[in-house]
């Protein structure tokens, strides 16, 4: 039921809880990956963009009746350790923590990098210690605060993607692009099947970041009314700005061009022209910052979740009095954000992550299969079965596409999950055949 006992503070609304979800969607990836997937599709970037949405809208409806289901500050290691024991929990539970604390770790580095330096010129390595510092403390503060936070951020990344449409269209009607792009599939080294899966599978980055809320629905009013709505409108409102995006683009900018620039949308900008270039490195450096603080909320309460649940140490399970927000997990997972931030280049850190999303993500829809029968909440969200087997299935087919050297480094990650598994397993044995007295 949505009164279910908690420790944490029900302040997050529907309204914060999506624009939680659409700041989080809408991150830094859409401001470069528009380039890349142009580079692998052709000019027609709106396909691979519109079958990303598809793919990634599948695994949402497995993560909307869980979070329903099941509203606890756990998410998908929870749902992991309820279908397939705590040993699979801790796994999962490692990979989407280690994804959650790369991911801060490369949006801090990618703070300090060329979108800063256009405006100031500073230190990376002081840079990335204030940078981290200020977004635990906002973090530490308080949900509502740093959702409140969110909201401004968000409308500034959309508002400068909604600019980014207008400045296409003005190109479109003064007749200085070419429609004749949109229906250009395929590259040199790419037949149109072969080219529209791999711009898919970059677009399918752009598209995660729905799994870290489900680390909120402890704090949500009503979860079982507000998630559904605010994921699915969320995911519904990033896909049509990221068609739009896709239309204007390949539309505008001659795809050789668009897939070589660093900064893609900008090249949108230069052909528009009236618009200063420095205005789009601020709403980048915005766009960075804002991921960096809804990741960084998600593995705190992923951190947090897990050691209540007794997959980590306990300390992490530590609640701020008063502001009742899990300071220890936060500081925790700051530092080792850090650690990667001043050790590791941007491309090296980012590149495991979907594969450590991957991974969370089979472990969940194979959950939600697992768990029809289980009652949870009362009048909990439902899909259809059939939708859990398409999420899989989305899953094995990214899996496929995934380089041997992404898989050795995503591998470094997840061994520690395994081992952390292995001895919460022996544990848990060691416990079930105590004598009872003793336990």
């Amino acid at each position: 039921m949505d009164g279910m006992v908690t420790s944490l503070n029900r302040a997050v609304s529907t309204p914060l809880l999506y624009f939680f979800i659409l700041g989080d969607i809408l991150g830094a990836g859409v401001y470069v990956l528009v380039g890349a997937v142009a580079g692998e599709s052709g000019g027609a970037v709106w396909l691979p963009l519109l079958i990303a949405l598809g793919l990634a809208a599948l695994t949402a409806g497995s993560y909307a009746e869980l979070a329903t289901k099941y509203p606890r500050a756990g998410g998908s290691a929870h749902y992991a350790t309820k279908a397939f024991g705590p040993a699979a929990g801790s796994a999962i539970g490692f990979c989407m923590l280690a994804a959650g604390v790369v991911s801060v770790g490369a949006l801090a580095r990618a703070f300090a990098g060329d979108y800063l330096r256009a405006l100031v010129s500073a230190p990376t390595a002081v840079v990335v210690v204030v940078f981290l510092a200020v977004l635990a403390l906002l973090n530490i503060r308080g949900v509502k605060e740093s959702l409140g936070a969110n909201v401004v951020a968000t409308l500034i990344e959309v508002g400068g993607l909604v600019l980014i449409i207008g400045l296409g269209a003005w190109v479109v009607l003064r007749g200085d692009a070419d429609l004749g792009r949109l229906t250009q599939v395929g590259t040199g080294g790419h037949g149109v099947v072969a080219a529209t899966l791999a711009g898919a599978v970059l677009a399918y980055y752009s598209f995660v970041g729905f799994e870290t809320s489900v680390n909120l629905a402890e704090e949500v009013k009503q979860p079982r009314r507000s998630y559904p709505r605010a994921l699915f409108g969320a995911l519904l409102t990033a896909g049509a700005v990221y068609l739009l995006i896709g239309v204007v683009a390949g539309a505008t900018v001659p795809t050789d061009r668009l897939a070589a620039s660093s900064g893609p949308l900008l090249e949108v900008v230069r052909l528009a022209g009236g618009v200063p270039e420095g205005l789009f490195s601020l709403v980048a450096l915005v766009a960075v910052a804002n991921g960096a603080l809804l990741t960084g909320i998600m593995s705190s309460r992923l951190a947090y979740g897990m050691a209540r649940d007794g997959l980590l140490p306990s300390v992490l399970a530590k609640v701020l009095p008063g502001r009742r927000t899990p300071w220890v997990a936060i500081l925790v997972t700051s530092a080792v954000s850090l650690v990667l931030a001043l050790t590791g280049e941007v491309a090296s850190l980012a590149e495991t992550l979907v594969l450590l999303l991957l991974v969370v993500f089979v472990a969940v829809n194979a959950a939600a299969l697992v768990l029809r029968r289980d009652e949870g909440e009362a009048e909990h969200f439902r899909v259809p079965v059939v939708i859990p087997w398409l999420g899989l299935a989305s899953c094995l087919l990214l899996f496929t596409r995934i380089d041997g050297s992404v898989w050795l480094r995503g591998l470094l990650l997840i061994v520690p999950g395994l081992v952390l598994a292995g001895v919460n397993l022996v544990r848990a044995r060691r416990a079930a055949a105590a004598p009872v007295g003793t336990r």
